[in-house]
């Protein structure tokens, strides 16, 4: 975990999203403010109330009440470059001009592509599929090519800090960062639909194994597994999407569930 602690510790956060097993987008600002520890307070509800508490109707949300009382943070990308401007010391972003630009070109990537992927496989962290899951070839396609932009990142990175001789932590760009925290739950996708790693380096599967046992991310896995318990964030359309279908199992995973290269 990163020693060194926010500049902005009197800014007073305030997370609006939906519960983070389902809601990607929301999970990653939280991973980025949980990774860091970034003091904030989150206000999480259904997606059925999302409109009485995001002005834009859409989450997540951010706002910085004794900053800019009026102001509304849309959009996980946005809230991350401002948390970013406002904690320079912490790298959310790389130090090096050439990563750091690998780094954004991932992140807008993954935040503007991958339709398919985003569109078919339903974000639920505790659920597990197996049996026959249908994959289009476009679907193919964007699993294959995010296995490939996770492993070009790492051995980008490898090279690169080898060349400026600076320490390599094992994330895609070198320390965690934005970067991670947005690639995290496509990592759910691939566990909950068992989705194929068959063309994965082994420079991807070495950071997904990174990933699945980094402790502040296990920490925060324990959350979803709480959420799950509860029923009141339950969000019915989410789970069993393939209910009906005799070939498809739905289960749920132990919360002990260790990654390996053949999940």
């Amino acid at each position: 975990m990163p020693s060194s602690g926010p500049i902005s510790t009197e800014t007073d956060y305030v997370l609006i999203g939906t519960y983070t097993r389902y809601s990607s987008w929301t999970a990653r600002v939280e991973t980025v403010l949980e990774y860091f520890k970034i003091p904030y307070t989150k206000h999480y509800t259904n997606l059925s109330a999302v409109k009485s508490i995001s002005p834009t109707g859409f989450v997540p949300v951010l706002k910085a009440p004794s900053m800019f009382p009026d102001i509304y943070i849309n959009d996980s990308l946005a809230i991350c470059e401002f948390l970013a401007e406002l904690n320079p010391s912490l790298p959310l972003w790389p130090q090096d001009q050439m990563l750091r630009a690998l780094a954004r070109s991932a992140v807008a990537e993954m935040h503007s592509g991958f339709s398919v992927l985003r569109n078919t496989y339903d974000t639920n962290f505790v659920a597990k599929y197996s049996g026959n899951i249908p994959i289009t070839e476009k679907g193919k396609m964007e699993v294959e090519r995010m296995l490939k932009l996770w492993g070009e990142a790492r051995a980008r990175t490898v090279k690169r800090l080898t060349e400026l001789g600076e320490q390599d932590e094992g994330f895609l760009f070198g320390k965690f960062g934005v970067a991670d925290a947005f690639f995290w739950p496509v990592l759910w996708r691939f566990r909950t639909y068992d989705l194929p790693l068959a063309t994965a380096s082994s420079e991807a599967t070495e950071w997904m194994a990174k990933m699945w046992s980094d402790p502040a991310l296990k920490t925060l896995a324990k959350d979803y597994f709480r959420q799950a318990d509860d029923p009141e964030t339950t969000v019915a359309k989410y789970d069993d999407i393939f209910d009906g279908n005799p070939e498809i199992q739905y289960g749920r995973f132990d919360e002990n569930w260790v990654f390996t290269a053949s999940n």
